[in-house]
């Protein structure tokens, strides 16, 4: 709407703007304080749909800054290139669902070796698309990596992960909390 001026009542928001505005005005009173001695790195997949094709750099550094107060700045490990020059993971667009995991595997092989490059032991992946496809390829080509969506992040720094929300946890963070 925005590109061909088609004039609409609405703004497009993202839950990622909104924990960023949340966290700025002290309504969500998160901090990394939880992964100061734990010194778990992190790093993010940027979502083609909200990244790379609708807020862009807008988008990107409102993901960076809600993870950075979340897991801390120095245990934040980027991707190169990142924001909306980031890699697709290879599973959006119906990749996941068409039916041809090789192909889906061998795209996202690109992705893989990037997330691999920053050594980090958690991706963040705040679209579902991704995170299915960053786990498959995870576990295809040996990664070393767990994959968390965002929410599961915050309920961490929050304090207030249930048992049954860890799912997707590493056994450093399983019963981290609890």
């Amino acid at each position: 709407m925005r590109k061909f001026n088609i004039p609409h009542k609405f703004e497009f928001t993202s839950i990622i703007q909104l924990y960023a505005q949340w966290i700025r005005e002290g309504k969500l009173p998160v901090n990394s304080d939880w992964n100061r001695d734990l010194k778990i790195r992190f790093t993010v997949q940027d979502p083609c749909n909200i990244v790379r094709k609708t807020l862009r750099t807008e988008m990107a550094d409102e993901l960076r800054f809600v993870i950075k107060t979340l897991v801390g700045e120095e245990n934040f490990i980027d991707t190169v290139p990142n924001g909306v020059n980031n890699y697709c993971c290879g599973g959006g667009g119906g990749a996941l669902q068409a039916g041809f995991p090789e192909q889906r595997r061998a795209y996202g092989k690109v992705k893989f070796n990037q997330l691999m490059e920053t050594k980090a032991s958690y991706v963040i992946a705040p679209c579902h698309n991704c995170h299915a496809q960053i786990e498959d390829i995870g576990e295809f080509y040996g990664g070393h990596y767990h994959v968390m969506h965002i929410w599961t992040l915050m309920g961490l720094a929050l304090g207030i992960l249930n048992e049954n929300e860890r799912t997707y946890l590493g056994p450093d963070l399983k019963t981290f909390g609890l």
